[in-house]
């Protein structure tokens, strides 16, 4: 008898490190178990909504990132809120006024959720698409300047 042959995908060493930060986000939100950790689990569908590219991290002792050619947000939980901190969020408009934390800074913003918060879902996504606009700018920045050194 013939054995069906099956198809072993490779997965490389990032795709890996990827699934197991997943992994470990939806471990994080599991164990909240409260408001914080249904605050979390929305904030990360709506980072993934405005950028179905984003990589999935988790660094700090924990801490869930989301990155883009460089960190766009982080997502932290606390005892009364859930912060959403961009790593350029001084760089970046904010038109509908939704950072409210970390203000004093001269490079990230953060955005405090409360219990019974409600989220601005176009107003958050337009941010989360701006700091990605702004890391990929920058990468592009960075490669066309080494390919004009390189050409010199």
């Amino acid at each position: 008898m013939k054995k069906a042959a099956t198809a072993v995908k490779k997965t490389s060493a990032k795709e890996t490190d990827a699934t197991s930060a997943s992994h470990l986000i939806d471990a994080k939100i599991q164990e909240l178990g409260d408001w914080r950790g249904k605050m979390l689990a929305r904030l990360r569908a709506l980072i993934r909504e405005a950028d179905p590219d984003v990589v999935e991290e988790v660094k700090w002792r924990g801490v869930p990132v989301w990155s883009h050619d460089g960190i766009i947000c982080t997502g932290e939980t606390y005892k009364a809120a859930v912060k959403m901190t961009f790593a350029k969020g001084a760089a970046l408009e904010d038109p509908t006024g939704l950072f409210n934390s970390s203000l004093e800074g001269n490079v990230r913003r953060a955005i405090d959720f409360h219990e019974g918060a409600k989220i601005d879902e176009k107003a958050l996504k337009a941010l989360i698409r701006a700091a990605v606009a702004l890391n990929t700018s920058k990468t592009k920045a960075k490669t066309k300047a080494k390919s004009v050194k390189a050409s010199a």
